[in-house]
């Protein structure tokens, strides 16, 4: 098969200020599975194509799809379902099999980790390389260097060779770079779920600021919380298809209730998250970071586990503690009551509610979140506990579940939860007009 693939740029056409950051009119993209090496060689040779044998793979269907400037835009999709295809065609790094592609404004592209560096230059050379492509000059690089180098936060290892870094290290001097050149749209496929939780905030600060600025962000994650956090449009991708795409408030619950549905697994094991913090003295926290650092769940006053709860009557209070860099921003809490397959219930965040958390000089606070007489109707839930930054976007830490307890109920009442509600009778008169 033949390419009819059109690709564009806005440096190659005077650049209109109207003009959407992206636009795609019928971009698709199919992969080739040969059956033998020399089937590759054979479809390359003029007359001998029709030798070759090979399958195609339809990796993404084709779609026409337009992101105004500005947009920050989120990808969701279970592994294999087109996001990072899709965002390889937006950054010119996958020619598309057929369709035209525009892209108005420079991109800074933070796709799967290996990509751009050269394994055997040190990390100044492939910061000076990087930067060059991107289009900055060497004066520019020269005054951005130390920036870059800081807010990578590799010390010494920026004069060693690429090939010797960890992950986490790769990917915080990939995204320095990636972040420094100004651009006007910033594609980020995953990488920043490699790093620790101080880079993590780090990056979704310089995030925020680019937004900010009114830069076009693509962000794929399978952090459904960032997308609705941080997006304000979202496009659901499955089988290369795009299945929704609208608010993130809209498209993210149903891709939840697909993945609910497709799942249907119980959570009978605590966190990871929950076994460190019972093992370990965490009363401090280091520099850049916060964590928690007790977490307990009281059932009408009692820390029973797998405590007994009367439906309407009893209160559920959950109590969060944590320690944080005093030199940060005060952190927030989120609690979340969730059914043991996953499927939460309800949360809250303090920072939605409006709820002050105090700390001390060290940094350390707590806070506690009561739900009197709780309407859950009968059944097993559990209890998740969440340490966020200021803005509720970057999560610290969680624990999920903390504690489970089974709620037991008068009467026949099906579901989940007891709305309020009140009854009230229709005159035979005013049923009639209403017919």
């Amino acid at each position: 098969m033949s390419s009819n693939a059109n690709v564009t740029s806005a440096r190659q056409a005077p650049r209109q200020e109207a003009a959407p950051a992206i636009v795609l009119e019928g971009i698709g993209k199919t992969f080739r599975m040969y059956q033998r090496p020399v089937d590759r060689l054979f479809y390359q040779l003029p007359g001998l194509a029709r030798f070759s044998r090979y399958q195609e793979i339809r990796g993404l269907h084709p779609l026409d799809l337009t992101i105004r400037r500005g947009e920050v835009v989120g990808l969701v999709g279970r592994n294999g379902a087109g996001k990072s295809t899709l965002l390889q065609l937006v950054c010119n790094t996958l020619p598309p099999t057929q369709g035209n592609l525009q892209v108005n404004g420079k991109i800074a592209a933070l796709l799967e980790l290996g990509a751009g560096f050269n394994p055997e230059f040190t990390g100044r050379e492939n910061v000076y390389l990087s930067a060059s492509i991107a289009g900055l000059t060497r004066r520019e690089i020269d005054a951005r260097f130390d920036s870059i180098a800081e807010f990578s936060g590799i010390g010494n290892f920026i004069d060693q060779p690429v090939k010797t870094y960890s992950s986490g290290m790769y990917v915080r001097l990939a995204f320095a770079v990636a972040t420094s050149v100004s651009p006007d749209i910033l594609v980020v496929d995953e990488a920043l779920s490699v790093g620790d939780g101080a880079f993590a905030r780090q990056s979704f600060d310089r995030i925020m600021a680019l937004r900010d600025a009114g830069a076009t962000i693509l962000f794929c994650s399978h952090s459904l919380y960032q997308v609705e956090a941080l997006c304000d449009r979202a496009l659901w991708i499955e089988g290369g298809e795009v299945m929704a795409d609208g608010k993130p408030s809209v498209v993210v619950p149903r891709y939840q209730q697909f993945l609910d549905a497709g799942a249907q697994q119980g959570r009978g094991v605590r966190d990871s998250a929950a076994e460190e913090i019972t093992q370990q003295n965490r009363s401090s926290a280091p520099s850049g970071q916060a964590h928690l650092t007790g977490t307990q769940v009281w059932i009408d006053g009692s820390a029973e586990e797998h405590a007994e709860v009367e439906s309407g009557v009893s209160t559920l209070d959950v109590d969060v503690s944590f320690a944080s860099d005093p030199t940060l921003p005060c952190p927030t809490i989120a609690v979340t009551i969730s059914t043991p397959d996953g499927r939460i219930v309800t949360s809250a965040g303090s920072w939605e509610d409006g709820a002050e958390l105090e700390r001390d000089a060290q940094g350390r606070g707590g806070l506690r979140l009561s739900f009197p007489h709780l309407s859950l109707l009968k059944g097993e839930y559990w209890v998740g506990a969440y340490l966020f930054c200021e803005r509720g976007l970057h999560s610290y830490e969680w624990v999920d579940p903390v504690s489970s307890f089974m709620v037991r109920q008068q009467g026949v009442a099906r579901g989940v939860v007891a709305l309020p509600r009140r009854w009230q009778a229709i005159p035979a008169s005013l049923q009639h007009e209403q017919a």
